[in-house]
């Protein structure tokens, strides 16, 4: 159904997700691939190709998601602390 590389891609990306938790951003820059790349190959083809390994990507990424505003308020943090 999918081309090889694009499979092999996909498979990589969400592996990666898995073993560090990061987010699509940290995802797409490790692998130099766009956001929306990694966000249509983790939301939308990996469940073509792994249904147990797209289960475990989604719970990452809602737990990232569930995180995003602490994570922005840390950011405003530290660029106030460094003023």
């Amino acid at each position: 159904m999918l081309w090889d590389y694009i499979e092999e891609r996909v498979k990589k990306c969400a592996e990666y997700i898995v073993a560090t938790g990061c987010t699509v951003r940290a995802c797409s820059a490790h692998f130099s691939i766009s956001k929306s790349t990694v966000h249509k190959d983790v939301s939308e083809r990996l469940k073509y190709v792994d249904e147990d390994l797209y289960e475990r990507t989604q719970a990452v990424l809602a737990r990232n998601l569930s995180e995003r505003h602490i994570r922005g308020g840390l950011a405003t943090k530290e660029k106030y602390a460094k003023q």
